[in-house]
């Protein structure tokens, strides 16, 4: 029988993690490869994409880049076709990739709108369709959402960032729904507020932070080191039976009013 730790493990998988060129997906990545995971991380500048590659090989880490656009339909079918044709079978997929836009609802930009929506949501679907239809032809994979608080609650001033968080936890019960009887796993992760670079103004804001830090029962920001366990249990042998679930990493901040 195996060991229970050794279930966590994921020696020789290829892990594709969108928009993990720093923050929250290259935190995700490096926690995929200090599991065993052979992880490709992605973003759109080549010289951000390469400096974060650098810096996991410089830990030991197996490492490679795929620079492309993920809200384009053609880029992402050519990327994921060059990862599994150069690389390899990709059995893990993260879509962390994502953008904020912060305005009253009645004022904001419908082009604002639809580069959110495009970046939040459309691109988990056309990337984890892509990826999707090899792993149903392997019958096995793992795709991992990243959802957000915002998919269950709402603050003011991003109420479509919301609305793309919210539907994004629908798609990845649709996701579970539709590809769980083909062999795969689709679940999310919804992180708090953690100190990232999108979040430095909000850190640095006092009156902000003392109000988060309050209203968190855990009493603090995440550190985004504190995603990887839960990306890793996804991903694994672990999580077997875990399919269609968004697990929360927020301190609490859902569970209380």
């Amino acid at each position: 029988m195996m060991n229970i730790l050794d279930r966590f493990r994921l020696d020789g998988q290829w892990a594709l993690v969108t928009g993990s060129s720093a923050g929250i997906g290259l935190a995700i990545a490096r926690g995929l490869a200090q599991a065993g995971a052979r992880v490709v991380l992605n973003g759109r500048r080549a010289d951000a994409l390469a400096g974060a590659v650098d810096t996991l090989r410089s830990e030991g880490l197996d490492a490679h880049g795929q620079a492309f656009d993920v809200t384009s339909p053609a880029a992402v079918k050519a990327a994921v076709e060059a990862i599994e044709a150069n690389l390899g079978p990709l059995q893990v997929l993260v879509n962390n990739a994502g953008m904020q836009h912060r305005a009253p609802l009645q004022a904001f930009p419908y082009e604002a709108w639809q580069q959110l929506m495009r970046t939040n949501l459309d691109s988990a679907f056309l990337v984890g369709q892509a990826v999707a239809q090899h792993m149903i032809a392997r019958g096995h994979g793992r795709i991992i959402n990243v959802c957000s608080v915002q998919s269950e609650l709402g603050r003011p001033g991003i109420a479509p960032y919301a609305a793309s968080k919210g539907a994004l936890k629908m798609l990845t019960k649709g996701m579970a729904i539709d590809w769980g009887p083909h062999g795969l796993n689709v679940n999310g992760i919804g992180p708090g507020y953690f100190k990232t670079e999108l979040n430095a103004a909000l850190v640095a804001d006092d009156a902000f932070s003392s109000w988060l830090v309050q209203r968190t029962p855990s009493r603090r920001w995440g550190n985004v080191e504190e995603l990887a366990g839960a990306a890793v249990f996804l991903a694994s042998d672990a999580a077997s039976f875990v399919n269609g679930h968004v697990l929360y990493v927020d301190g609490a901040i859902t569970a209380s009013l």
